[in-house]
């Protein structure tokens, strides 16, 4: 029974690395940039030549890499090498986002890199949307359900507890948490 069950998983980690090179060949036909030693399980995206994958990172299913924005060049959400995305996530960008290297980011957690205008003058849907990149740099830890806002900047060696809101820019080797988050203290 032993065997039977090692076969059994052997096979079932093959068929999920060849699907998994399958969706980064596609993607990168369409204008991505993934590295093949990248994990990538079954995604949702707008304009996949906006992404770029760097290598051994790991992306869980049904993350969200939603390019918010006419067609242009350039990478607009750069993920570096052996970065972490958990199961659920969304990429929102308007602008720019990058993930520094040996980052590790929770399941159902979102970056939305830009808002709405807010002046009562005229409808809210129809006003431009503010936005302004969002940078995290290496070793940067967000627990589950985080969300990321415009033009913040995390720095290196943090950690944001899960369920926060982040919206101002943190220092590096800090741990934040809450709504909206504030700084609990200096990791050690």
């Amino acid at each position: 029974m032993k065997l039977i069950f090692t076969i059994f998983f052997k096979l079932h980690m093959l068929v999920k690395q060849s699907l998994g090179l399958m969706r980064i060949i596609y993607l990168r036909a369409q204008g991505a940039t993934i590295d093949f030693s990248t994990s990538l399980a079954k995604i949702n995206y707008f304009w996949p030549h906006k992404i770029f994958i760097g290598k051994n990172c790991i992306i869980e299913q049904n993350v969200f890499f939603k390019f918010d924005g006419i067609f242009s060049e350039g990478k607009s959400i750069i993920i570096n090498n052996n970065v972490f995305i958990g199961f659920n996530y969304e990429f929102n960008i308007n602008n720019k986002l990058e993930i520094g290297s040996n980052s590790l980011i929770g399941s159902g957690s979102k970056f939305i890199d830009h808002d709405h205008g807010m002046s009562k003058n005229s409808l809210m849907k129809d006003q431009p949307c503010p936005s302004a990149t969002i940078k995290l740099e290496e070793d940067v830890w967000l627990g589950c359900n985080v969300v990321v806002l415009k033009g913040v900047h995390i720095g290196q060696g943090s950690i944001v507890a899960a369920g926060s809101v982040v919206n101002k820019s943190i220092p590096e080797y800090e741990i934040w948490g809450g709504i909206p988050a504030k700084k609990i203290k200096n990791r050690d």
